[in-house]
């Protein structure tokens, strides 16, 4: 054998590879790798818009917090308020309406009170009557009994 045919038929054989290599190997290898390198910087900024979403997404979501808290504290005041002008209204009533028992007892005792001076008037005119009967010795007649006692029941 011929160390030079070899080298050559070698040659030819290694030409033959890098040929069918770069045009049915390479191109599609260098094809993927750049596919994959694009989809690979797709993701990293898809992952980059993400995550700035998610800060947006934060930020919105502490402002709605905070809103949420100053609305929830406006209604707690406003709560408070309502249940101190409740108490206020409910004091007023109480206070109207003790008042209204309160003149309605004193009307009731002022009546209560007339019907005893009342009461006592017609005992006293009917004691004093019955001490005249007795002084006098003599029965005094219906009629003029009831003159007698209207007319010291109004010196009474």
């Amino acid at each position: 054998m011929n160390i030079n045919a070899t080298l050559l038929g070698q040659l030819i054989t290694f030409f033959v590879f890098v040929w069918f290599s770069k045009k049915y190997v390479w191109g599609p290898i260098v094809d993927t790798l750049a596919e994959r390198r694009t989809q690979i910087a797709d993701g990293l900024a898809a992952a980059e818009k993400g995550q700035a979403a998610q800060a947006e997404g934060e930020k919105q979501a502490a402002v709605i917090i905070g809103d949420a808290k100053v609305q929830a504290g406006d209604i707690l005041g406003k709560a408070e308020k309502r249940g101190s002008e409740i108490v206020d209204e409910a004091k007023a009533n109480a206070s109207v309406e003790g008042d209204r028992i309160l003149v309605a007892a004193r009307a009731e005792i002022d009546t209560e009170v007339s019907k005893a001076k009342e009461g006592l008037r017609s005992q006293v005119s009917e004691l004093a009557v019955a001490g005249a009967q007795q002084i006098l010795k003599r029965e005094v007649d219906k009629k003029a009994h009831a003159d007698l006692l209207g007319d010291l029941a109004a010196k009474l």
